[in-house]
């Protein structure tokens, strides 16, 4: 070969290699840039071109695929009662993306999960059209209508929870929104409605999860476990160090109790059935900071929950003045939670101390029903033993049959329950969140845990009350579950 035709070989040669390696960058090194990459509008044409597969409820799909009348975006997202379940299936828009399950788990959902290859690699020899497989829920959709129609005219959220495995029962927000109408294209006014900015109740806001909240009394549980586990009142009948009026430390402020109850030493089951902010503020201060924290921690304060979709942090204060720890103690000060916490709480008590940890997840199927992947329960921790946990029981019990709870009865059935009305507001000058936590008791166990909030602000201010507003809805989750386990 003479000198010219090996310079041009070499050359050429050269522009090969350059082109493989150019090749092999994009398709691997960049691979998933560029499938993110907003201006790729291909993946977003794929992404819509066959329905989604469905999130399911008590073996039936809450969701389905209807074909769009325009675009280039085939199949847009349906919801069946979408208002009620947003809080759990979240939304899949071809404009605004996906949030909660329809995100977590968009890969199954879609289809392009590793784990459906052989689906994907099949379809292509049948010819058939590509499905995405199903995310099977643990909720019950009984419990999850009495939530939702508890919570109707109302601001507020409702957490069901199984205490013998965490499965998650009821999830349910107020005021909410429906997805279908945001699914599609052309949806940029009902994307608006969703606008805190332009609608101060901020519907999608998932208030079960992602709200926390002062939690008031219902907090005086964690005291009352606390005070047990750290053996400064093993007996639940005794009288308690606990003088009225009582001053917080350090100060000069008298710390009031609501109503004319007898709380002066009142045991731990007397003060929690008529809610003694005295008896409760006292042993936070004499358990002290740290040994409050050590109780609220292993019950979940502290941690973001994953079920899978994430919940914020509930808060105990880690930085406080001994009368901040009085006052956290009866749910005050900072201390915040969100429904779910508090139902997680419950569920802990109910299940002899043993808290399992919370998910809504029962398992993912491939198109055939096959499953993928099973959600085993998890146990999360011991806040408490089994025998001060049936201590906390019978305290609950007996605010139910005899306190501020009587709301929550159910025939039959035993019910333990707190009330709590939290201060809202600079020197709680806005309406109470009202609070209701319980669990019902049968011969085969406690099947449910429930945490109801409203944050009413058109009722009366004197209206307010846990026992009032909160108790008939977590009575009416409690009655769907039973009803079921029949």
């Amino acid at each position: 070969m003479n000198k010219p035709l090996r310079r041009v070989a070499i050359f050429c040669g050269i522009l090969i290699l350059a082109l493989l390696v150019r090749v092999n960058w994009v398709q691997y090194a960049q691979a998933d840039k560029l499938k993110t990459h907003k201006d790729n509008r291909r993946v977003l044409v794929e992404r819509y071109a066959h329905p989604r597969g469905d999130i399911v409820v008590d073996g039936k799909a809450i969701t389905g695929s209807v074909e769009a009348k325009s675009g280039d975006l085939k199949y847009k997202r349906t919801y069946k009662d979408g208002a009620m379940w947003a809080p759990v299936t979240g939304f899949a828009s071809q404009v605004y993306g996906a949030t909660q399950l329809e995100s977590i788990h968009d890969g199954i959902l879609t289809g392009t999960d590793d784990r459906l290859f052989f689906d994907r690699t099949l379809s292509l020899f049948t010819g058939e059209q590509k499905k995405g497989g199903n995310v099977v829920t643990t909720l019950n959709g009984d419990a999850q209508r009495a939530a939702f129609d508890g919570l109707k005219g109302k601001k507020g959220a409702v957490a069901a929870l199984d205490p013998r495995t965490g499965k998650i029962l009821a999830l349910a927000s107020a005021p909410s929104y429906d997805p279908s109408k945001i699914s599609g294209m052309g949806d940029a006014e009902e994307w608006k409605k969703l606008d805190k900015k332009v609608n101060p109740d901020d519907p999608s806001l998932n208030r079960a999860l992602r709200q926390t909240y002062p939690p008031g009394s219902t907090f005086k549980v964690v005291t009352a476990a606390a005070a047990l586990e750290h053996e400064k009142y093993p007996d639940i009948d005794a009288a308690t160090d606990s003088p009225f009026p009582w001053k917080l430390p350090q100060s000069s402020t008298l710390l009031p109790n609501d109503g004319n109850h007898p709380c002066e030493n009142a045991s731990l089951r007397v003060a929690l059935q008529w809610s003694c902010n005295t008896v409760f503020g006292k042993i936070g201060s004499d358990l002290g900071r740290e040994k409050m924290q050590e109780t609220a921690e292993k019950f979940g304060f502290n941690s973001e929950q994953f079920t899978p979709v994430r919940s914020n942090a509930s808060v105990w204060p880690k930085e406080m003045n001994p009368p901040s720890t009085a006052l956290s103690a009866i749910g005050q000060f900072e201390t915040a939670a969100t429904p779910l916490q508090m139902a997680m709480v419950t569920a802990a008590i109910a299940n002899d101390g043993k808290l399992m940890q919370p998910y809504m997840v029962d398992k993912l199927t491939d198109p055939n029903l096959d499953v993928i992947k099973q959600t085993d329960p998890v146990e999360m921790s011991r806040p408490l033993s089994a025998d001060n946990a049936q201590k906390v029981q019978q305290m609950m019990e007996t605010v139910v049959k005899d306190g501020t709870g009587k709301n929550a009865q159910i025939n039959g059935v035993t019910v333990g329950g707190k009330t709590g009305t939290a201060q809202h507001g600079i020197n709680n000058d806005k309406n109470p969140y009202a609070w209701f936590i319980s669990y019902a008791k049968t011969d085969k166990g406690s099947p449910v845990a429930v945490a109801v909030v409203v944050e009413d602000s058109e009722a009366a201010r004197g209206d307010i009350s846990g026992g009032g507003l909160a108790a008939p809805i977590a009575k009416s989750v409690m009655e769907a579950v039973l009803d079921r386990s029949k």
